[in-house]
């Protein structure tokens, strides 16, 4: 979750289901940047390693603090999600993966969209109300 002057960034997911390739089933939906790890990947390594992949951000490993932590379940898919806080970061957003990702902007905390992932939701809503774990 990056932070800016008490903004969150979310990215636009492509509409097409194939294009916006998650097992989250998220097309059409806004969401934070986030992947899954590589074998022997630490937590910290896999999201700076997705972040800039995603976004072109450049992040050090010392400015992600892990903020939230969920357990979750789709038809055909369980995740176990570390959500991270980065409110220091170097570089422009710019949109790397077009057919994954269609944009990436800045949303208010008080004006997050209604079509934001549930996934994402969760994250903000662990930091909002100071909770580690909800499952």
């Amino acid at each position: 979750m990056f932070l800016k002057n008490d903004a969150i960034l979310l990215g636009k997911r492509h509409d097409d289901p194939e294009k916006a390739d998650s097992a989250l089933h998220g097309e059409g939906t806004w969401t934070m940047s986030g992947g899954k790890l590589h074998y022997k990947e630490k937590p910290e390594e896999g999201a700076q390693r997705e972040v800039m992949e995603e976004t072109g951000l450049r992040v050090a490993l010392h400015d992600l603090k892990m903020i939230s932590f969920t357990n979750e379940m789709v038809e055909d898919a369980h995740f176990v999600t570390c959500g991270f806080l980065c409110e220091k970061f170097e570089g422009e957003v710019q949109v790397m993966e077009p057919d994954e990702i269609t944009e990436w902007k800045w949303f208010s905390l008080s004006e997050v969209p209604s079509n934001t992932s549930p996934h994402s939701l969760k994250i903000l809503k662990n930091y909002q109300d100071k909770e580690f774990y909800k499952h």
